[in-house]
C-alpha cells in the first residue's frame, strides 16, 4: 500500500507540476555541487557504469540466465514444474517496456537538463533504466531464491538491492534522471515484484 500511494502521489505532482518537484530540483542542484567540488572522473564514470547496468542489456540476459539457471537446479531437485522459471522470466521482460514506455510518453516530462522534448523523445518519468534493472535483476533474484540455500538466497537478495540501488545513484549523480524519477520507478518495480512473490509459491515453484 506505501508503494502504491508514493507512486500515486510522485505520478500525480509530475502531472500537475506541483511542489514536490522542487525536491527533483534541490537534488540536482546539490549533486551538481558535490560534483563539480569533487571533480573525480573516477567516481564520474562510476556512476555511467552503474547506470548502464540499468539498460535492457545487460540486464534482460541476466534475467533470463539466471531462469535458465533455476530451472536447471528445479529439474535436478526433482521438481515437476521445474520450467516454470523460464516463462515467467520472459514476462517479466516483456512487461517493463510494457510499464514504462507508455507512461513516458504520457506524462513527457522533461530531463534534468531543462531541455524540452524532441519530436522523438519519450520523457524521463518515470526512468526506464531504474525499472529495468529493478525488475530484471528482482526477478531473477526471486527465482534463485526459490532454488537456493536460504543463506545463499538472502545474499543474492541484498545483492540485487545494492545492484539496484547503485543503479538508481548513479542515474541522479550523472544527471540522467530526476530523484522522483527513479523513486517512482523502484514503487512500480516493488509492486510487480511484491506481486510476483505472492504468485511463485502457487506455480510449485517453492
Amino acid at each position: 500500500m506505501t508503494l502504491l500511494v508514493l507512486l500515486v502521489l510522485i505520478s500525480w505532482q509530475v502531472a500537475v507540476d506541483g511542489p514536490l518537484l522542487g525536491v527533483d530540483t534541490a537534488v540536482r542542484d546539490a549533486v551538481r555541487q558535490v560534483r563539480g567540488a569533487l571533480h573525480s572522473t573516477l567516481l564520474n564514470h562510476l556512476g555511467v557504469a552503474l547506470s548502464d547496468l540499468g539498460g535492457g542489456v545487460p540486464a534482460v540476459p541476466v534475467l533470463l540466465g539466471c531462469a535458465g539457471l533455476a530451472a536447471w537446479l528445479a529439474r535436478r531437485d526433482g521438481r515437476p514444474r521445474w520450467w516454470i522459471p523460464v516463462p515467467v522470466a520472459v514476462a517479466a521482460a516483456v512487461a517493463i517496456p510494457l510499464l514504462v514506455v507508455p507512461a513516458k510518453a504520457w506524462f513527457a516530462r522533461p530531463g534534468p537538463f531543462g531541455l524540452p522534448l524532441a519530436a522523438d523523445q519519450w520523457g524521463w518519468y518515470p526512468s526506464g533504466h531504474t525499472a529495468t534493472s529493478a525488475i530484471a535483476y528482482g526477478t531473477a533474484a526471486l527465482l534463485l531464491a526459490r532454488v537456493l540455500p536460504s543463506s545463499r538466497a538472502r545474499q543474492v537478495g541484498w545483492a540485487t538491492v545494492l545492484l539496484c540501488a547503485g543503479v538508481g545513484t548513479g542515474l541522479v549523480w550523472s544527471d540522467f534522471h530526476w530523484l522522483l524519477d527513479v523513486l517512482a520507478s523502484w514503487c512500480l518495480s516493488g509492486l510487480l515484484l511484491l506481486g510476483l512473490h505472492r504468485l511463485l509459491p502457487r506455480l510449485d515453484l517453492r
